[in-house]
């Protein structure tokens, strides 16, 4: 058993003062945290696995292909491989889990 508390993810993602911090891989998927300030550019670009994103924290818009959708947390949004996807009008610190199946970077286009 692999077993992950929030606090510790959140507190690993902060001290390594990176915006992504994965903290669970395996081959049929992978796991980490996306942190983005108040304000922020979020650069993505489309990743080539499905994506599943869970709001933990802040407010956001989330532009998907063509279409555009506030979130809060609770929020979950669906990823399809290869969309063009990024978060925008950041007011409140966004903090989000990213699942990625297969583990990211395992497919190639």
């Amino acid at each position: 058993m692999k077993a992950f508390e929030l606090e510790d993810v959140r507190a690993q993602r902060a001290r390594r003062n990176e915006a992504y911090d994965e903290f669970l891989r395996v081959p049929s998927m992978s796991l980490g945290v996306y942190h983005l300030a108040a304000g922020a550019v979020d650069p993505q670009a489309p990743h080539t696995e499905d994506e599943v994103y869970v709001v933990l924290d802040g407010e956001a818009t989330i532009r998907v292909g063509s279409e555009g959708r506030r979130i809060r947390p609770g929020s979950s949004v669906y990823l399809a491989a290869g969309v063009e996807h990024r978060f925008h009008s950041i007011t409140q610190a966004l903090t989000v889990l990213v699942y990625f199946a297969p583990a990211e970077g395992t497919c190639r286009t």
